[in-house]
């Protein structure tokens, strides 16, 4: 019975661990991911403002 708990435990902190780096990686790519969408966003805002107010876009 003592080797079960033994592996047990071990198999229960390898998965615990395991599973903290998985939810970082997410965190990461999640907080890039909209810190991209934002930045583009903003882009596209600042493109469709420019197109309504003014220039033509090209030259003449």
């Amino acid at each position: 019975m003592n080797r079960y708990i033994g592996f047990l435990a071990i198999a229960l902190t390898t998965t615990l661990f395991s599973s903290c780096s998985l939810i970082e990686g997410i965190f990461k790519a999640g907080m890039w991911w909209g810190i991209i969408l934002v930045v583009g966003a903003i882009v596209l805002v600042i493109w469709l403002i420019s197109k309504m107010f003014g220039g033509r876009g090209g030259t003449n």
